[in-house]
């Protein structure tokens, strides 16, 4: 169960993301951005955040993404991501 502390913090933790985006995407439109470029950089930047915290595991990333395993393989090739770039095993040069 969740406590009534616990949602008040959620909430607060929401408003001060919310000024803070609100800033960031002010910043953006200032500087001529556009919105196809924004979301691509925004989409990008929340899948590498993923695959960072999954340890470039899809399966796992896809799952906390909310989106399906081949969805998410999809978006990492169009964005240009390689996804074995954020798993640590893989970068030191060990093979499988």
């Amino acid at each position: 169960m969740v406590s009534s502390f616990q949602i008040g913090e959620d909430a607060g933790m929401r408003k001060d993301l919310n000024g803070e985006l609100r800033a960031l995407v002010g910043e953006l439109v200032d500087q001529g951005l556009t919105l196809g470029q924004a979301r691509r950089e925004f989409e990008r930047e929340f899948i590498v955040a993923a695959l960072r915290c999954h340890q470039g595991n899809l399966g796992g990333s896809a799952k906390s993404l909310g989106i399906h395993r081949n969805t998410l393989r999809n978006k990492v090739g169009n964005l240009g991501i390689v996804a074995e770039d954020y798993n640590p095993s893989r970068r030191s040069g060990a093979r499988r």
